[in-house]
């Protein structure tokens, strides 16, 4: 099957809902510089009492809290070396994201500074990837793609030039860029990890497994939709960009049979509630947001998200307004925020 989940979720009221009730104070020193070591050492906030009670565990203890019948989906997705810092041939510096990639070598791009690149211009290595004092061809930058984005040809493979685009509030590279890869990652295609997995290991997942509880997959490229911020003045005004997904009907078997389903991550739940709306694959524009029937996800591992996110509005959607007392004891109790940070298993409400 194939096709376009497209649209805002299914609401029973026109009423909007400001923006500015997604924000809460988020200290620089609270941003997470660096991942877990090891994986699972990341601390886990546990939010699935429905008396409303939380507790404190890491990752590690998850085969703890999951339970037999119960279904644990990952999205299986890999980033991309999607980041080149290439030049015009007059020099200048020029930074491409690279944001969708075809088998042919088109795709569309972020291209910094877009104005001073106009369609046609041939972008070129440095050097430093096709060996000293080797230019080589790489990127052919095109018309407008709406967005701020750009069309784009690859005129060299992205893997000789690119490297892992790292999320900017992080300040410093990875000695080892497969910490922004999880475990299980298999075919590139996201321009960021999906992060709430990057805490698993094949021990844990394997301990969940021994506990009764199955293990099923999907594939969300992460894109625009996932990381663009929310610039309008109410949630419904945001446009919800596009991601390829694609669920397995295995998948969709296991969901069938499972006493509860436990998504790893907002991406996982988005592709799960978007098979469940139509097609199990194609491009979805989905955004979760209050009033939202779920129709698969009982549970949600994921990470705690940037201010003014639609990864934010998708939680509340989940859990209710009580996202804002577990991120206010999250805070208190010294969890680490966003990509690399800390984790909260939420159950819906």
């Amino acid at each position: 099957m194939g096709g376009k989940n497209s649209g805002s979720a299914p609401c029973s009221s026109d009423r909007r809902h400001s923006v500015k009730s997604f924000t809460y104070p988020l200290p620089p020193d609270r941003i997470a510089q660096r991942p877990a070591q090891p994986r699972s050492a990341a601390r886990l906030l546990v939010a699935t009492d429905p008396g409303g009670a939380v507790s404190h565990a890491t990752v590690a203890d998850l085969p703890s809290l999951v339970e037999p019948g119960d279904l644990i989906v990952l999205n299986t997705t890999r980033v991309m070396p999607a980041r080149l810092r290439l030049r015009k041939s007059t020099g200048a510096a020029v930074e491409v994201l690279v944001l969708t990639l075809e088998p042919d070598g088109t795709g569309t791009a972020l291209v910094r500074p877009s104005r001073r690149v106009p369609p046609g211009t041939v972008l070129l290595a440095s050097g430093e990837g096709s060996g000293e004092g080797v230019v080589e061809d790489v990127v052919e930058v095109g018309h407008a793609a709406g967005d701020g984005q750009r069309a784009i040809r690859m005129l060299a493979p992205l893997e000789r030039h690119g490297t892992i685009p790292l999320p900017p509030y992080i300040a410093a590279a990875l000695d080892d860029p497969e910490r922004y890869q999880t475990v299980y990652a298999d075919r590139p295609g996201s321009v960021a990890a999906p992060t709430a997995g990057l805490h698993l290991t094949v021990d844990v997942l394997e301990a969940c497994r021994h506990t009764g509880a199955e293990i099923a997959t999907v594939d969300l490229d992460v894109g625009l939709a996932t990381f663009k911020p929310i610039t309008t003045a109410t949630v419904e005004e945001h446009p919800m960009h596009a991601e390829r997904y694609a669920v397995p009907a295995a998948t969709m078997a296991a969901v069938e049979r499972a006493r509860r389903v436990l998504a790893v991550g907002t991406t996982t739940l988005r592709a799960l509630e978007s098979a469940a709306l139509g097609s199990l694959e194609g491009s979805t524009d989905l955004f979760i947001r209050r009033p939202f029937s779920f129709r698969v996800v009982d549970l949600l591992l994921t990470n705690f998200h940037m201010p003014r996110s639609s990864l934010l509005v998708l939680l509340e959607a989940f859990c209710g307004p009580r996202w804002r007392d577990l991120y206010d004891c999250a805070m208190r109790e010294g969890y680490r925020f966003l990509s690399f940070g800390d984790a909260m298993l939420v159950a819906r409400q």
